[in-house]
């Protein structure tokens, strides 16, 4: 009876068929379902639970974040010359993609059931991309619904995929004979706008492999894609938060009194910025709804999908503070499950960059403002750290690099994206700031992290303006302007190298950070 109240559903779809990417299906093809139907088909195969007040919880089994060893990238005549290969961008022979690509297709035929969505990268009329994901996996297909831009009912009748992404994550390669390295794979043609991704139930691949290839599409448009999160103020004033996973990117940026542009990936084109996503993708894992009160809030709502999150099996309870499954339990849901994001998904040009950053060696101030020159050497080198117990053999702070606050999504050289946010930033004079989320009082084990309050003080404060005229001192280290006072901030904060109980241990790791993130931006640039 289920099966045939399935089969005679309408179909919402538009005039391109799957056997345009050479599918040729014998089980049912499920087109554009919604929200509600994608949770019926998840709980039917047991591939997801309902938790209390409504999420989507999912497993993602021995894959629990990106495996980027495992990305390739085709190495062919039309994007060869201007990839930047190497470790970020390995290259996979036409013939091998092809192989692989043959044995996917084959794999998704067999299926009973397959699901298509059809939707939009990019919130901009000029810029955007009309995208298809067509997968095994119908919670995979919620998630993709939810973080890409959604597409009408009028925008589907007529929708023509310029990608597709061929989602098989039952499906492994053979690295003997498929050029692989493992069965699981991310393969990005970039001439085609194909993508193929299997072995891997870890939704994250499907929406960065989409980043990676608007990080190729948009500057060849005129259109910095950037790594950030973005939103505005009453006054009409944007501001776009850069930083790599851990430093406070989504929750610096969720707040109620500005509303949300995006919290992930944006373009900054001729007329301002715009969302390249139609949802957010959130670290959950001990989430305070006293601090993160809107993320928090999602977790309990109807439409989010929440990967490794822990529940009690009875009471549907979830418990975020849980990290036994992996640290990285993560929560897809749709911006306007946020109550303050802005509808359009655009916003006109920043006039504050903000760079983040977690320094577990407690030496960076909380906030500083950057020259231009100081702005393009943060970017390219894109510092952050890891602190003990992130990962195996992380005993200590590590400090870590990637070139743009986003080197594993970059398919062109770092220089590229540099130049493009120097150009934007002189022709509308936007100021960067620096803001430390990381340590102070001494380095990770024996100072404390900086105070959530703190931060959103200062950061409010750089948005606002009210940095502008504050009195300064000049970083002897690093070179930057560094408030010394700030309203409802405690001024010891500001100043790193007095919170050291050894002052010269402190300017001996200072010393040594400043050069370390010098040589960091010299690489990416030569990259």
């Amino acid at each position: 009876m289920e099966e045939d109240r399935l089969a005679t559903r309408v179909e919402r779809r538009g005039p391109v068929g799957v056997d345009a990417h050479g599918l040729d299906p014998s089980g049912v093809v499920h087109w554009n379902l919604s929200a509600a139907e994608l949770y019926e088909h998840t709980i039917r195969r047991g591939e997801g639970q309902m938790a209390a007040g409504g999420p989507l919880v999912v497993s993602t089994g021995v894959h629990t974040g990106r495996a980027p060893k495992d990305k390739f990238v085709v190495r062919e005549p039309g994007s060869e010359s201007r990839v930047w290969w190497g470790p970020v961008n390995q290259p996979i022979a036409p013939e091998d993609q092809q192989s692989i690509r043959e044995k996917l297709i084959e794999h998704l035929d067999s299926r009973d059931e397959l699901y298509v969505l059809d939707a939009f990268a990019g919130a901009h009329p000029e810029h955007h991309l009309a995208l298809r994901v067509i997968s095994e996996s119908p919670w995979h297909t919620l998630f993709a619904k939810s973080l890409f831009v959604d597409a009408t009912e009028e925008e589907i009748a007529e929708h023509r995929p310029e990608a597709v992404v061929l989602h098989a994550p039952s499906f492994e390669a053979d690295p003997d004979v498929d050029g692989t390295r493992a069965g699981n794979f991310v393969i990005l043609h970039l001439t085609d706008q194909e993508i193929l991704v299997g072995g891997t139930q870890y939704a994250g691949e499907i929406k960065k492999s989409i980043f990676t290839l608007m990080n190729d599409r948009l500057p060849r448009d005129g259109v910095l894609s950037m790594h950030c999160s973005a939103n505005v103020g009453e006054d009409g004033r944007v501001a776009v938060f850069f930083g790599l996973s851990g430093t406070g990117k989504t929750t610096l940026s969720t707040d109620s009194t500005r509303p949300l542009i995006g919290d992930d990936e944006h373009g900054w084109a001729e007329d301002g910025v715009f969302n390249i996503e139609g949802g957010c993708y959130a670290k959950t894992i001990r989430l305070s709804p006293e601090a993160e009160p809107e993320i928090y809030h999602t977790t309990r709502m109807f439409g989010t999908v929440l990967e490794n999150v822990v529940m009690d099996p009875r009471t549907r309870e979830l418990d975020l503070d849980d990290d036994s499954i992996t640290e990285n339990t993560r929560g897809a849901y749709p911006l306007e499950s946020i109550p303050n994001s802005l509808e359009a998904k655009r916003a006109g040009h920043p006039s504050t960059i903000v760079m983040l950053t977690a320094d577990a060696f407690g030496v960076l101030p909380p906030v500083a403002r950057l020259s231009p020159e100081q702005a393009m050497e943060q970017f390219l080198a894109g510092y952050t750290a890891k602190v003990a117990g992130t990962e195996v053999g992380v005993t200590e702070p590590q400090a870590t690099f990637s070139a743009c606050f986003g080197a594993p999504f970059l398919p062109q050289p770092p220089r590229v994206y540099a130049t493009m946010l120097g150009e934007q930033m002189r022709e509308h004079g936007a100021t960067a700031w620096l803001v430390n989320t990381g340590w102070t009082g001494g380095p990770f084990g024996v100072g404390h992290r900086m105070p959530i309050a703190a931060t959103r003080a200062l950061v409010r404060a750089a948005l606002s303006g009210e940095l502008e005229d504050a009195p300064t001192r000049t970083d002897p280290n690093f070179g930057f302007e560094v408030p010394t006072e700030v309203p409802g901030v405690d001024a010891a904060l500001l100043d790193p190298r007095g919170t050291w109980d050894d002052p010269k241990a402190y300017d001996e790791r200072a010393a040594a950070l400043a050069a370390e993130i010098s040589q960091a931006a010299l690489k990416a640039r030569a990259g």
